[in-house]
């Protein structure tokens, strides 16, 4: 009888439920269609690229500034399992954001195996402590932060919203709102991936950088989005987080795109018209008639 090791899934099971790359067979044209588009918009935005927040070799991030002063600002966290990705694939989704008068931050941050994931989770709290102290030099909002992320993005985002931002000399509320995005909120499943022989996750560091574990604090509302076309796994894990966060009483909403997998799902906010967008901005408070 095959062994079940998660859930109700058996170890053989594990690689399709939880590994995108090998479950979404045109996740590569489809990397190659995001690069093309990204490097469309940074020729078309003005943009700010590769400003060092620390002093790693990836820590840092990319800038389009909104046309108005005082703008709010949207963080948006890149996935890849903690070990790949990159956020030049994802300055596409910025021009609809500066359209709505918003200023778009991609956060870059450095990869397992040279880093661990507590230690990536480190990184961007550090950017987003950047982007606050030093935003308003580009225009941006320090007062208006909101937070995005998908995948291993989607974790450093739920894992931001659990951090006591206090303890760094910064406001309690320094992101006013975020969008969760196919999160890998519980660790346990990546033992069982061939992922893992990057990021190397131990019994120790899958309880430290757990969301279930350490889930947001009742600090600013939040949405828990996930594809409708991923796999049971994915969607699961969605809806199990979602489900410990009412259960905590949090201000959160559940989001299934209907027809969208690991990786589509997350291309939403780049989407003009898309739900996920009109969300977000609707977050930001800058939902205009473009992009609704």
């Amino acid at each position: 009888m095959a062994e079940t090791v998660y859930k109700d899934f058996k170890r053989e099971e594990m690689e399709y439920q939880f590994n995108p790359r090998t479950t979404v067979t045109e996740y590569p044209q489809l990397t190659l269609e995001r690069e093309a588009a990204s490097e469309a918009t940074r020729a078309k935005l003005k943009h700010f690229r590769d400003v060092r927040y620390g002093d790693r070799p990836r820590m840092t991030l990319d800038i389009f500034p909104a046309g108005q002063p005082g703008a709010p600002v949207q963080i948006y966290i890149h996935g890849g399992y903690w070990r790949g990705g990159s956020k030049d694939a994802y300055s596409f989704i910025a021009e609809p954001f500066v359209e709505a008068g918003a200023t778009m931050v991609l956060l870059e941050y450095d990869l397992c195996p040279q880093v661990t994931v507590p230690d990536i989770m480190r990184e961007t709290r550090e950017g987003i402590a950047w982007v606050y102290r030093h935003i308003a030099e580009y225009g941006g909002d320090p007062e208006r932060l909101y937070l995005s992320g998908s995948s291993a993005g989607g974790h450093l985002t739920a894992r931001a919203l659990s951090h006591r931002w206090e303890e760094d000399g910064l406001p309690e509320d320094i992101i006013k709102a975020a969008v969760a995005i196919t999160g890998v909120y519980d660790a346990d499943p990546v033992f069982y991936v061939s992922s893992n022989e990057d990021i190397r996750l131990t019994p120790d560091t899958a309880r430290e950088i757990s969301a279930m574990l350490h889930p947001p604090l009742d600090r600013a509302p939040f949405v828990v989005a996930v594809g409708g076309a991923e796999t049971r796994g994915w969607i699961g894990m969605s809806r199990d987080f979602f489900a410990l966060c009412q259960e905590r009483g949090l201000d959160c909403s559940y989001m299934e795109v209907p027809g969208k997998h690991h990786f589509s799902v997350s291309g939403q906010l780049g989407e003009r018209g898309s739900l996920m967008l009109r969300t977000v901005l609707n977050q930001m408070g800058c939902l205009s008639e473009g992009a609704a």
